[in-house]
């Protein structure tokens, strides 16, 4: 059984406020679960509750953490909230950061600790407690034990960023975000088949139809792409991510009964939601 919970659903940066509570103003951070095993995609905002969670929880329960972190792209939206991540102050703590880096010249590791720089942070990266490990990774399918795999794809995005499939059991998760369609058919259909009958998927859908036409090259969705590409893939059940940060409640509500009567089931993500497959 695959089950996730939503912790930050914005792009670009966070917007906490009256007009966010419902679908809520984190940015992105997704946890999942193969049964026992944890898996967290991207470290926004959304890691801060998270981590609170996962210390109040899992360290309780099961005497350490443990988890495998899959990092889209290093953009600040979607790695600014580990420093607030409570368990990379634990010593029963261990993780195993999975991602790819914009330049060859980079790692993960220097642009992870560049955010403990005490021009940004009070904390040193060499204060963490936590056993931290870095896989580098581009297009490529890894086995993570138990019958829990990941494929990579590459998306459409102005920065190196990756999308995954997770599979587990028969069943499987995809995350498509901080992508937006290619000028080329076939790299459209490579996207079709990447995400061919997954049970459940999670696509950027940051702008509407009009707000995509403005922001063309800006390397998102509009919320029409996901559900045609969905279709395309004979998705299970879609649902719409990373927000617009000046989108609010009453708008995502709108659009979600509007993309309610699809063929395929389709919903706004929002935080603490959780869903099984």
């Amino acid at each position: 059984m695959l089950t996730m919970r939503f912790w930050g659903v914005r792009g670009s940066l966070p917007c906490p406020g009256r007009d966010t509570v419902i679908f809520g103003g984190n940015t992105s951070c997704i946890e999942i679960r193969a049964d026992d095993r944890l898996i967290i995609l991207d470290m926004g905002s959304g890691a801060r509750p998270l981590g609170d969670w996962l210390v109040a929880n899992d360290l309780k329960k099961y005497g350490k953490i443990k988890a495998d972190i899959f990092i889209t792209h290093t953009h600040w939206d979607h790695i600014m909230g580990f420093p607030m991540f409570t368990p990379v102050y634990n010593n029963e703590t261990e993780l195993t950061i999975t991602g790819s880096v914009v330049s060859e010249k980079e790692n993960l590791k220097d642009i992870f600790e560049a955010q403990f720089s005490h021009n940004y942070w009070p904390v040193r990266y060499t204060e963490l407690a936590a056993k931290i490990e870095y896989n580098h990774i581009k297009e490529t399918k890894l086995d993570l034990g138990g019958g829990l795999t990941v494929t990579s794809k590459l998306l459409n995005h102005p920065a190196i960023c990756l999308g995954y499939r997770f599979s587990y059991m028969g069943k499987s998760i995809a995350v498509i975000y901080d992508h937006e369609p290619y000028s080329e058919p076939e790299e459209n259909e490579k996207i079709v088949q990447f995400l061919k009958d997954v049970d459940l998927l999670i696509h950027d859908a940051q702008y509407t139809k009009e707000g995509y036409i403005k922001h063309k090259g800006w390397g998102h969705s509009s919320m029409d792409h996901a559900i045609e590409t969905a279709e395309k893939a004979a998705a299970k059940k879609t649902i719409l991510f990373h927000h617009d940060p000046t989108h609010t409640d009453i708008q995502l509500e709108t659009f979600e009964k509007e993309y309610a009567k699809n063929k395929i089931p389709t919903i706004m993500a929002k935080e603490e939601m959780v869903l099984t497959v």
